[in-house]
């Protein structure tokens, strides 16, 4: 090889070689696993997906299992957060806190809705609902579609003599939490045999997993009736009942009867969070109504994942609002929002 050719062809090699050295570094991606509630899943991954365009170099894994799974797996520490519709017990955050010498933090995200949805032979209108109607259902108690209890409130359906067939929540639910809370607000019978919990001993019924599986099982079986986050019932084609409210009038869920349930626990939201909305005043509330949470640790071994959950937090509490209303969820209230801001500084 002549000299000029050797020459030649070190140059070139130092040129790529000082090409790979001074090329810029590519950014490291960082995975956030998260699991829970079904209730907020068709928000949270379309807000996981959206935060891709503002982060490209965070990719957010969220397994809808339901609230108590998310609680189980934020407690055990398999996941980065989890996410309920229900909040976590004293007993489980002092657990927690007991194991791990820090807390867990509840960030309210959304608010949803419980409703009844149902299928009935024959029967095109929606149909109301009391808290007595619906206690009386799912205790087993009233069995037949065409009961005078549910004839009284409905004068011009023509209901079926057809059996009712409850179908319910068959895993740990945040949905069951806000149902069973709910019923036991009203119903003194329902409190006493059956009380409030993501997961409860059901005197009747079918039971189904997920908001997608109970929303399915309603929609195959003539004559059954279900609960289920509003979305749910929406994409499927079923009905959701009216609810007769603490004012004496029957309500369907939507954006503002959502809004209203919660205008007042806005006004005196706890420092944690930890709020139930079911049964607000208000002449134009929706009786069976919920926040839901984020679930997430107090502190982080991991800075660099500490601070990408709080800016994808600030996120979803700010630029994330502008997209819940197309999905049915309700905005949260001003002064929650800006009282989580503030929070968020407690995550180190």
């Amino acid at each position: 090889m002549s000299h000029s050719l050797r020459a030649f062809i070190c140059s070139i090699a130092a040129t790529l070689a000082i090409g790979a050295f001074s090329a810029s570094p590519v950014q490291a991606q960082v995975l956030i696993n998260g699991a829970g509630a079904t209730f907020p899943a068709p928000i949270y991954q379309k807000w996981f997906s959206d935060y891709r365009n503002v982060n490209s170099n965070v990719q957010i894994n969220y397994q809808a299992i339901g609230s108590g799974g998310g609680i189980r797996q934020i407690s055990e520490g398999t996941v980065d957060f989890g996410a309920s519709d229900g909040p976590m017990t004293d007993e489980q955050l002092k657990e927690y806190q007991s194991k791990q010498g820090h807390s867990i933090l509840h960030f309210p995200t959304v608010l949803g809705a419980a409703v009844p949805t149902y299928n009935v032979p024959g029967v095109a209108s929606n149909l109301n609902f009391t808290p007595e109607v619906l206690a009386g259902i799912f205790l087993g108690k009233i069995t037949k579609w065409n009961d005078q209890a549910i004839q009284k409130v409905n004068a011009g359906a023509k209901l079926p003599d057809t059996e009712i067939v409850v179908v319910h929540r068959s895993d740990g639910s945040g949905t069951t939490y806000c149902w069973t809370d709910y019923l036991s607000k009203l119903s003194p019978e329902w409190a006493k045999q059956v009380g409030r919990n993501t997961s409860v001993k059901w005197p009747t019924g079918l039971g189904a997993k997920g908001n997608d599986g109970v929303t399915g099982l309603v929609k195959q079986t003539a004559g059954a009736i279900g609960y289920v986050e509003l979305i749910y019932a929406e994409k499927n084609h079923l009905p959701a009942g009216a609810v007769r409210n603490r004012a004496g009038q029957f309500v369907k869920a939507n954006l503002a009867s959502v809004s209203a349930a919660a205008a007042g626990a806005a006004q005196n939201m706890p420092d944690d969070f930890r709020v139930s909305i079911t049964d607000a005043p208000g002449k134009e509330a929706y009786p069976i109504s919920t926040f839901t949470w984020l679930l997430i640790p107090q502190h982080f071994a991991d800075a660099t994942k500490r601070d990408n959950i709080k800016r994808l937090l600030k996120w979803a509490l700010t630029d994330g609002q502008s997209s819940v209303e197309s999905l049915q969820y309700a905005r949260l209230p001003k002064q929650v929002q800006a009282k989580e801001l503030q929070a968020i500084s407690k995550i180190n």
